[in-house]
């Protein structure tokens, strides 16, 4: 399987390992205001969020109120990368973003023990902004959790056109539905972006257009701080597509009826998607959104091969 080409340079990380913790910038304005967080990293090789915060501490960006942090998270998977098999620096051990549901468990992983050096600043942040690419090609989605906060704050940054209502992972919690994130009481809100394929220039471009929106928004950066050419144009209109059903590989032996695109709205209830372990899975309603299906990639068991999601009214 030949793999996806690489469209940018990826940015040497290691004069940022000196912060308020390794890899991780906290600036403060003295100022009233909110604790702002952007994250790249999350995942070694999903590298567009990684370029972006590299260019906002490179630039000097300073908070005007409140607080602003920045992080790489899984910068021991970044350093693993080698073109050659690019898909394995997504992780050391194990998934950075299912770890977030047992951090009170020994840390044994280099995921576990970074998630714990991770962790204060999440629970300081007010806002999180976790920037994350896709293993295949596909439109740019914003995750925004199973809460109507979350959905109203993508709908605030007005784009990417498709907003994610989901409730995360069987297989783990994710950093952005941690603690008060996933507190319908809390005022504290935060975003997953998925900016594209992983290394597309495209995918750089939405993570400079989503950052630059998220930092304006907050209100912690006015948005003249922020290079002139990031935002993008807005799209006429977003929708929210609503997770129901999160399709898994029983023992790896998925096969798609056909190649799916990302967001492909299949018409009618009972389609066949496709078979795994020779039996059908089939689309449970009419106007079915495809969600991230998994076209490119090898299949261990348990891993969720596509999500099934309803057009919200």
């Amino acid at each position: 399987m030949q793999n996806p080409p690489i469209e940018f340079a990826f940015p040497e990380l290691r004069r940022w390992e000196k912060g308020t913790a390794p890899y991780i910038h906290v600036f403060e304005s003295g100022k009233p205001g909110p604790a702002v967080m952007v994250a790249a990293l999350t995942h070694g090789n999903e590298v567009s969020g990684a370029v972006v915060v590299d260019a906002l501490l490179a630039k000097g960006l300073r908070p005007r109120q409140g607080t602003l942090i920045f992080s790489f998270n899984n910068i021991e998977a970044y350093l693993s990368f080698d073109p050659r098999t690019p898909f394995k620096s997504r992780m050391v051990d194990e998934d950075f973003n299912r770890t977030w549901g047992r951090l009170d468990q020994p840390a044994t992983t280099v995921e576990t023990r970074r998630a714990q050096v991770v962790k204060p600043f999440i629970e300081r942040a007010d806002f999180l902004l976790d920037l994350h690419s896709m293993h295949d090609d596909g439109v740019p989605l914003m995750l925004a959790g199973p809460l109507d906060k979350g959905v109203a704050f993508a709908k605030k940054l007005g784009t990417p056109v498709d907003i994610i209502r989901d409730s995360g992972h069987a297989a783990g919690m994710r950093m952005r539905d941690y603690g008060a994130f996933g507190d319908a009481k809390s005022p504290k809100n935060a975003l997953l972006i998925e900016t594209g394929q992983h290394w597309r220039a495209s995918s750089v471009v939405v993570a400079k257009d989503v950052t630059a929106r998220f930092l304006a928004v907050t209100g912690v950066v006015e948005p003249g701080d922020l290079p002139g050419d990031w935002k993008q144009p807005s799209p006429e209109r977003q929708r929210v597509v609503e997770v129901t059903h999160a399709i898994a590989t029983k023992r790896g032996n998925y096969t798609p009826a056909r190649h799916f695109d990302g967001q492909e709205l299949i018409a009618k209830a009972g389609t066949v998607l496709g078979h795994d372990d020779g039996e059908p899975v089939t689309t449970p309603y009419d106007n079915c959104v495809l969600v991230m299906p998994s076209s490119n990639r090898p299949l261990r068991p348990g891993v969720t091969v596509v999500r099934l999601g309803r057009l919200a009214a």
